[in-house]
């Protein structure tokens, strides 16, 4: 005598069985779906359930279900359960209070919002918090840097040294110089320990320091090359033997145009009379604290990230010769920073800033 409940027919067309063979088989199909085909094709071939069960690892209840729900609805009645979306459990009032308090308050014992802090003062929940942030790309916990030019000629200097970038001179080399003062030779107080499987490499937090020395660079901005020279110190004496290298190293057909800061070694009446001596040479003088205009800032950044930051150097001699592999490998195959903004875009730019700033009531 047959026992429990008789299981329903099924049946399949041609077009179910092929769309349900399709679902199977797709690796882009989700898991789940593919299941449930898979399942409807064995019991249509006259499986009973608990074999089914047993061959996709489920219960014989699941098989059940879902050879009913197909016998009903079909093809959709497998879709229903995928396109299903749960109800919403947190209130758009509650996500505008969670953004406003986010933006407009600060927590008593802190700086800044956690999710933890939020989620406490808004009874939600912590990953609810993080998701609201995510939506809104709201982020306490970072804080970046800022400062604006109070150079009366900002204007004309930008538009001037963009210049340069965007449609350099003809029969002219473009070079961006500037000093890297006081770069330590360090070692560390101990043994650095490499990396291995499973364990990045640790050092310890202290340091020994073994002199200091200070690099001159000249970015060439067309080709990437670097023309570079070592000095114990940062005087305008050291600035024009640097101006002399490279009056050397470039050809005396082109003319030279320097971007470079305002360092006072930049302007002294030795270097004005240098410059008298090489009609060639032109200054062409960033905005005060706007460093970030000058490219060889950015090479500065690559040499300090790739060389500098975790090197260990146990004399100004070590740490020279290395700065100077580094510079002879780029120079074999150099890349040129592109710049990209118009002067108008940036001075846009800086004119928002400048109206936030003016909201903010500041």
């Amino acid at each position: 005598m047959a026992r429990g409940r008789p299981m329903p027919e099924l049946t399949l067309t041609t077009d179910e069985r092929e769309t349900l063979e399709r679902w199977a088989r797709r690796p882009t199909t989700a898991q789940a779906l593919a299941q449930r085909a898979r399942m409807i094709l064995d019991c249509a071939e006259g499986r009973p359930n608990d074999h089914v069960a047993r061959r996709e690892r489920v219960t014989r209840q699941t098989v059940g279900r879902w050879r009913a729900r197909f016998v009903s609805q079909r093809l959709d009645g497998l879709l229903d359960a995928m396109s299903r979306v749960p109800a919403r459990t947190i209130t758009d009032e509650q996500v505008e209070r969670v953004v406003r308090w986010t933006l407009e308050t600060k927590p008593r014992d802190a700086t800044h919002w956690s999710t933890r802090a939020m989620a406490r003062r808004g009874r939600l929940s912590q990953t609810a918090v993080s998701r609201i942030w995510r939506a809104f790309a709201l982020q306490p916990h970072r804080v970046e840097t800022f400062k604006l030019s109070k150079d009366p000629l900002f204007i004309e200097k930008v538009r001037d040294i963009v210049g340069l970038y965007l449609n350099p001179p003809d029969k002219a080399l473009v070079l961006c110089v500037d000093e890297k003062a006081q770069i330590q030779a360090l070692d560390r107080s101990q043994p650095v320990l490499p990396m291995r499987p499973g364990q990045v490499e640790r050092r310890t937090h202290d340091y020994t320091r073994h002199g200091t020395t200070t690099l001159f660079a000249a970015f060439n901005t067309k080709s990437g090359n670097v023309i570079s020279a070592f000095h114990r110190r940062q005087r305008a004496r050291e600035f024009r033997k640097f101006l002399d290298a490279i009056h050397a190293r470039v050809p005396a057909t082109l003319d030279v145009h320097l971007i470079l800061d305002n360092s006072s070694t930049h302007k002294t009446p030795a270097i004005h009379r240098w410059l008298a001596r090489h009609p060639r040479f032109h200054l062409h003088f960033t905005p005060t604290g706007s460093s970030w205009i000058n490219l060889v800032e950015r090479w500065f950044a690559a040499l300090t990230e790739k060389q500098l930051r975790r090197g260990v150097h146990r004399s100004t001699r070590e740490l020279e010769a290395a700065i100077r592999r580094y510079i002879e490998i780029t120079n074999g195959h150099p890349k040129p920073f592109v710049w990209t903004k118009t002067a108008d875009e940036i001075l846009e730019s800086v004119a928002r800033f400048c109206h936030r700033i003016s909201n903010s009531g500041h």
